[in-house]
């Protein structure tokens, strides 16, 4: 049973999510990336199952990580699999403050989950799955952001869409 949890959206997943996961996993022991589906957030490219094999295939090397998928409330997830730590990755300060109200209110929710905050490597730091979407969309490298699979989903999932 995983001792930690990444959850996010990761549509696509970055090198800054990827180094925010395996740092965990290594401080943790064990990590489960968990593929959020989010109502809220719009613009969304990949479906969860296109997700969650990216994200698979990033990490089929790391042994200590496993991926899963949600769609309801990531405590409800901590919960059901009875994991009490939440890794949460920081870009920069500005992401703190959400990220501290989201912190509070799954404490609320369940007071056993605790959250960790990571900042990812600062070369990775200014760099959203968003960006990397509206850099694909005009044709630009995504090289330096992207793992090579999820660089060519990208191209694939573009060119259907144009």
């Amino acid at each position: 049973m995983p001792k930690a949890m990444y959850p996010g959206t990761f549509d696509p997943i970055t090198y800054g999510h990827i180094d925010v996961a395996r740092r965990a996993a290594k401080a943790f022991g064990s990590l489960v990336v968990v593929v959020m589906q989010n109502r809220v957030k719009k613009g969304v490219l990949f479906d969860i199952k296109e997700r969650c094999s990216m994200i698979e295939d990033v990490f089929k090397q790391d042994d200590h990580i496993t991926v899963d998928f949600h769609s309801g409330l990531m405590v409800e997830y901590a919960k059901e699999k009875k994991i009490k730590v939440v890794i949460r990755g920081l870009r920069a300060v500005s992401d703190f403050e959400y990220e501290m109200q989201m912190a509070a209110a799954n404490k609320k929710l369940f007071t056993e989950l605790d959250t960790f905050f990571l900042m990812t490597d600062t070369k990775y730091s200014f760099i959203s799955s968003s960006l990397v979407k509206e850099i694909a969309f005009h044709g630009s490298s995504v090289d330096p952001w992207v793992p090579e699979v999820v660089k060519e989903k990208l191209k694939d999932k573009l060119n259907t869409k144009k």
